[in-house]
Formats: structure tokens, C-alpha cells, sequence
């Protein structure tokens, strides 16, 4: 339902979904089965990281698995079959001091009664122009999804935090060996992970060593590192099958960096059972809030919560 009120010209919508991910999508089919007519704004990612992601294997459903953007696909247009309204639309910044909320689109604002935020976290990658030709080809950000695939092969973990040292370790139920390279000598991880790593026989480090090229672009498939040596200089060659970014995720929450949600030391958005952010009528799901599990399945179990409690806010105040 839109409701026009005095002043302004444009209609003051139920609900508007940011971003277009698993979590997003499933808000939408939701919210607009309830008849809310929830539009949702795609963003700078239409589809969030599913949409760079190749075969899925663990999306329940899908016995032989399903391409990412052809599950993102089947979201979406299950979505609109059921009254969902997508729009392009960078969002600059949004204010959830006043009710209605506005989002301001830059070149108009778009008021709500109620908002959920699904705009997801982006993997942090090295910036190589070969990286991002190779991947879903032997590149990946998520070992839980990819393991798999790298069955009696040699991989390489990049990064120095908990998150590479448990890429690392998962992927040793797999891999034959596991390289995990990293730009310095020190570790951010914890010492409790450092040292699982360190005693695990088929993981070796790689220390002050920096990937100047995934090598495989021509092949479509990774083939190697060329690593460079950050102390001596030196370049060298690693033969392997693949390669996982453990360097973090960046959570899509700039346009809340002015503090109007309360967001952890990384700016996740916090959330209070499940899905309640610190503002009445606005909810979080998925990734932006998510930095455990990061699943497709997980993320659109918390964009069916955060539907169902706008339909239930919105029941209570009277729309």
C-alpha cells in the first residue's frame, strides 16, 4: 500500500528493500505476498555476491545444483510475480530520524514507513585484473561453498586473520595441500587459530609474499601464482588449482556511517533478535549483519524474519 500524505509528492511506501541479494529477494517474495508491494533498490551489486558465484551445491532444492545467477533469477521473478517493484538506484544517504524514513536517490527521495536493509558485504580482493577474470574459474571468497571442488588438489588461502586460518583448515578436508600466504610475518588471527594452522601437516606458510598475478586467464581456470617475495624481491611460480581470498568482507553499510543504526567496530549492522536493528521499523538481514555463517540459505532465512516483522509493525501501527 502507498499512502500520500500532505506535502508530499511522492507516495510513502510499506516497505523498501535495499538490495537484491538472497536475503533481499526473499524479504521481497515475503513482503509482497502480504501485499505490502515492497519496492526493492538493486544498487551498485543487482544480485549481491550469488551473482559471481558459478555452480551451488548446498542452496536446498537444487539436487544437481544451480548457477548463481540463474537461482538470483528465479528470486527476482518470483518477486515480481507477486507485485514487487525493482529499481536501479544508487543510495547516497538515508535518514531515519523522522517517519516517514527518506532515502535520498540523489536525484529524488523515496519516503517509507518501514526499511529493511539487505544491501550485503562485498569480498575484499587484491585488485588483480587476472583475479577477476578467474573467478568462479579457481577464485573464490568462500571455501564452505567451493571446497568442494578442489577434491585432491593444491590451493592457496590469501590473508592473516581468523578468516584466512579457517578457509585454511576447511579447506584441508579436501585439498592435498594448502598454502596460506600472507604480506607480513605477523598474524591478526588469534593465537588458538594461529596455532591449528601451524600444526596442521598439509597446510604450509608462504610469509611476506604479495600474488603479482593468478596465473590460468588464457585457460579459463587458475594454473598458479606469480608471487613476489615483499623482503628479498625475488618473483617465483606456484603451480596450484586454486585460490581463496581470506582478506575479509566489507560491509555495505556507508550510507549508515553516520551512526543512525548502531554498527559494530567493522560496520556491521548489530541486530537483537535476529533481525531488530536500534531504530523501531528498520531491520537487517544477510551479509550486512551476518559475519558468521555468510550463506545464501542464511541470508534468506533472516529475509523471510525481517519481512514477516514488517508485516507485523506495520499491523500494529495501523497501515
Amino acid at each position: 500500500m502507498k499512502v500520500e500524505l500532505p506535502g508530499m509528492s511522492d507516495p510513502i511506501r510499506d516497505t523498501v528493500i535495499l538490495g537484491s541479494g538472497s536475503a533481499g529477494l526473499t524479504a521481497a517474495i515475503y513482503a509482497a505476498r502480504a501485499n505490502l508491494k515492497p519496492l526493492v533498490l538493486e544498487g551498485h551489486e543487482p544480485g549481491g555476491q550469488l551473482s559471481i558465484t558459478t555452480l551451488i551445491e548446498n542452496f536446498p532444492g537444487w539436487p544437481e545444483g544451480i548457477q548463481g545467477p540463474e537461482l538470483i533469477e528465479n528470486m527476482k521473478r518470483q518477486a515480481s510475480r507477486f507485485g514487487t517493484e525493482f529499481r536501479m538506484g544508487h543510495l547516497v544517504s538515508v535518514d531515519l530520524s523522522k517517519r516517514p524514513f527518506s532515502l535520498n536517490l540523489d536525484r529524488e527521495t523515496i519516503h517509507t514507513h518501514t526499511l529493511i536493509i539487505a544491501s550485503g558485504a562485498s569480498a575484499r580482493w587484491l585488485g588483480l585484473s587476472s583475479e577477476q577474470a578467474l573467478i568462479g574459474r579457481g577464485v573464490s571468497f568462500c571455501a564452505t561453498c567451493d571446497g568442494f571442488f578442489f577434491s585432491g588438489k593444491e590451493v592457496a588461502v590469501i590473508g592473516g586473520g581468523d578468516s584466512a586460518m579457517e578457509e585454511a583448515l576447511f579447506l584441508t578436508r579436501f585439498a592435498t595441500k594448502v598454502f596460506v600466504i600472507h604480506r607480513r610475518e605477523d598474524f591478526r588471527a588469534s593465537r588458538i587459530m594461529l596455532d591449528r594452522v601451524i600444526t596442521h601437516p598439509k597446510i604450509q606458510f608462504l610469509t611476506d609474499t604479495v600474488v603479482e598475478e593468478v596465473l590460468g586467464v588464457e585457460a579459463k581456470e587458475v594454473k598458479g601464482l606469480r608471487l613476489r617475495n615483499l623482503k628479498t624481491g625475488a618473483d617465483s611460480i606456484l603451480s596450484l588449482s586454486g585460490m581463496f581470498l581470506g582478506i575479509g568482507h566489507e560491509p555495505n553499510a556507508k550510507m549508515l556511517a553516520d551512526r543512525q543504526l548502531d554498527l559494530d567496530d567493522e560496520g556491521y549492522i548489530k541486530t537483537q533478535n535476529y533481525v531488530f536493528t536500534s531504530v523501531p521499523g528498520v531491520y537487517a538481514c544477510g551479509d550486512v549483519q551476518d559475519r558468521r555463517y555468510r550463506q545464501a540459505i542464511t541470508a534468506a532465512g533472516t529475509g523471510c524474519m525481517a519481512a514477516l516483522e514488517v508485516e507485523k509493525y506495520l499491523e500494529e501501527h495501523g497501515r
